[in-house]
C-alpha cells in the first residue's frame, strides 16, 4: 500500500480506515457494479455478485448496509 500524507491526518468524522487508497481498481469496479445492482435489483443480488467475484465479506457489509461509509466516487 501507498502511504501518503493525507493518510496520516487525523479525520474527526470517520476512523483512518476508510479512507484507505484503492489498491485494485478491478475490484472497485466490481464494487461499483454491485452497488448498482443493490439499487436496480435488490441487496440479496448484489451480495451474491459480490460473493461471486471474491470481495471480501467485510466490504460487501459496509458498501451495501452503511452508505455513508462508502470511499466518495462514480456511484
Amino acid at each position: 500500500m501507498i502511504n501518503a500524507p493525507i493518510l496520516d491526518a487525523p479525520q474527526a468524522s470517520a476512523p483512518p480506515s476508510i479512507y484507505q487508497l484503492r489498491s485494485n481498481m478491478q475490484s472497485s469496479e466490481v464494487v461499483d457494479r454491485g452497488i448498482a445492482v443493490q439499487a436496480s435489483f435488490s441487496s440479496i443480488c448484489a451480495i451474491e455478485y459480490l460473493k461471486s467475484h471474491n470481495i471480501d465479506p467485510e466490504v460487501i457489509k459496509r458498501v451495501l448496509l452503511h452508505p455513508e461509509l462508502r470511499r466518495k466516487g462514480r456511484h
